[in-house]
């Protein structure tokens, strides 16, 4: 009778140990999953990125009526924001501090959502018509010497 309960209560922890070790093995296998799939929505996000690329340089030269694009530069990290939007960051003329975007990507649809640019950029993208001419006075006022001729160098105005 010892024995046969020795047996048993031998037989119930191997039974346990076994069960516990095969659920561990089934949470690291389902966590590696999720990690590959986060990879792969990366990689989708990086290849939808890249084809974009040429449309948002042609948004952003669309936006450009001064002509002050020479260069742009699209920063390396593509995100995906919590609302499942690619985001890809970038820069215009190599001066990543003042002139910054970014391009919100819709993957479903292949297609940019929006653009935000840095303020510096859009104060380049202006169309001072739209104004009344002391508004944009005002501004160039706001501005120091050096700044403001810089600004209307920018957007192809006599200093």
């Amino acid at each position: 009778m010892k024995n046969t309960i020795k047996l048993v209560s031998v037989l119930v922890v191997i039974i346990i140990v076994s069960v516990t070790s095969l659920i561990t093995q089934h949470n690291k296998q389902s966590k590696t999953n999720d990690v590959a799939k986060e990879k792969s929505d990366q990689e989708k996000a990086e290849e939808l990125a890249e084809k974009m690329k040429p449309k948002i340089e042609e948004c952003l030269r669309k936006e450009d009526i001064h002509h002050f694009i020479k260069t742009i530069t699209f920063k390396e990290r593509v995100t995906i924001n919590p609302m499942g939007y690619i985001v890809i960051r970038g820069y215009i003329n190599d001066e990543p501090e003042k002139y910054e975007f970014s391009a919100s990507l819709k993957y479903r649809t292949k297609e940019i959502g929006s653009m935000s640019y840095s303020a510096e950029l859009g104060d380049r993208f202006e169309n001072w018509d739209d104004f009344d001419p002391q508004v944009k006075e005002d501004y160039l006022n706001s501005l120091s010497k050096k700044e403001r001729e810089q600004y209307l160098k920018d957007i192809g105005e006599k200093v």
